[in-house]
């Protein structure tokens, strides 16, 4: 079973290429489930999300494509929610979709995985910065409406990696997930970005198979191309370390495949 469930649209402002083209191109590389999971609108940088008046849009003509694929391809509807204390809305949290990928994405309001704000790495404690992070990522855990943790080690996305134990920072989060409920995902996009390999890493993964937490699989696809992106290294990867099943979601009830 070939599963990927992280994937964007044009209504982000930050991808390319059409929905169909899209799901084409998940045909040609034998995905089994496609998932459309675009930025959900919030109100902070408005830029590089949806906006509130296109969710419906958006809603309608993924589920339109997914009738009109249904005997070539399996399309599943979600949103990527920006864990963001003051910016999450009822709108998107109790969408009627599939599921809800958690992603943090800002601390304190800093894009810190925005090239344009490289800079503030030098200028704080790089452990701090983890810790901060991984806080974050516990918190979202916590707050109970998410279904996969997104990109679970964005954190490493330019390459500047803590100095302290990596389990050490990690463990409070990796039992709020578990506690949680959540799968997390392999997420390619890693390897389009300076740190060149997914998230998370395989220590870290290797913690959440430890802590019986589930995975499912991600392109993170913004381009058609981008579409399937590395997903034999991802499946090696979790068979490498014990992984021989995963997750997807239909109204957000979770589902069992194996790999």
């Amino acid at each position: 079973m070939r599963v990927d469930l992280h994937n964007h649209t044009p209504l982000c402002n930050h991808a390319i290429g059409e929905p169909r083209e899209y799901i084409l191109k998940a045909i040609d590389e034998g995905v089994d489930i496609y998932g459309f999971s675009d930025h959900a609108p919030m109100n902070f940088d408005p830029k590089y999300r949806m906006k509130f008046e296109d969710m419906q849009d958006y809603e309608q003509e993924i589920l339109e494509l997914k009738d009109e694929y249904k005997d070539r391809i399996d399309i599943r509807l979600g949103y990527e929610v920006d864990f963001l204390d003051g910016y999450m809305d009822d709108r998107v949290l109790n969408a009627n979709v599939d599921y809800l990928i958690g992603s943090v994405h800002f601390l304190d309001g800093w894009g810190f995985d925005n090239p344009e704000f490289i800079g503030k790495y030098e200028s704080q404690n790089i452990d701090e910065i983890w810790q901060k992070y991984f806080d974050a990522i516990e918190a979202m855990a916590k707050f109970g409406k998410f279904n996969i943790v997104g990109h679970l080690d964005l954190i490493k996305v330019f390459k500047y990696l803590p100095k302290k134990d990596i389990k050490i920072i990690t463990k409070d989060a990796i039992k709020a997930i578990k506690k949680s409920g959540m799968s997390i995902e392999i997420n390619a996009a890693g390897y389009r970005k300076p740190i060149k390999e997914q998230y998370p890493s395989k220590e870290l993964l290797q913690m959440c198979y430890e802590a019986n937490i589930p995975i499912t699989f991600g392109s993170d696809a913004h381009a058609i191309e981008q579409v399937g992106f590395k997903y034999n290294q991802a499946l090696s990867l979790a068979k490498e370390v014990g992984y021989n099943e995963c997750v997807t979601y239909i109204n957000k009830e979770r589902q069992l495949h194996k790999i």
